[in-house]
């Protein structure tokens, strides 16, 4: 049985994975790796409206994907945790597997 300190532990973990589950959210967390960037140029590189960038910034900052600090009237993002991409790269390596083994299946 899983003790109350494992289950939140799994909690949080969940709470982080969710923060991602968002493909305009992994396209964010793409383009920071990169480094900090302002919401203007997150907006206008995922041609997405600024107001719908600031609220999935807002889930990821959350989460404690993304950490922000404020110049002037702008607001910059860069990931807090920078790992963050491997668990990305691991899931480009499920689909890979998928799409070799779906390959396989229908070569017959």
């Amino acid at each position: 049985m899983l003790s109350p300190r494992d289950m939140k532990r799994y909690q949080r973990q969940a709470e982080v994975v969710q923060a991602l589950a968002h493909p305009i959210r992994i396209a964010i967390a793409d383009l920071l790796k990169a480094g900090e960037q302002c919401v203007c140029d997150i907006a206008d590189h995922i041609g997405a409206e600024r107001s719908n960038v600031s609220r999935h910034l807002s889930i990821m900052l959350k989460a404690g994907v993304v950490s922000a600090r404020k110049e002037g009237v702008m607001v910059f993002y860069e990931l807090r945790t920078p790992c963050i991409l491997n668990f990305l790269g691991c899931a480009s390596d499920v689909l890979r597997h998928n799409l070799e083994e779906e390959a396989k299946t229908l070569a017959g």
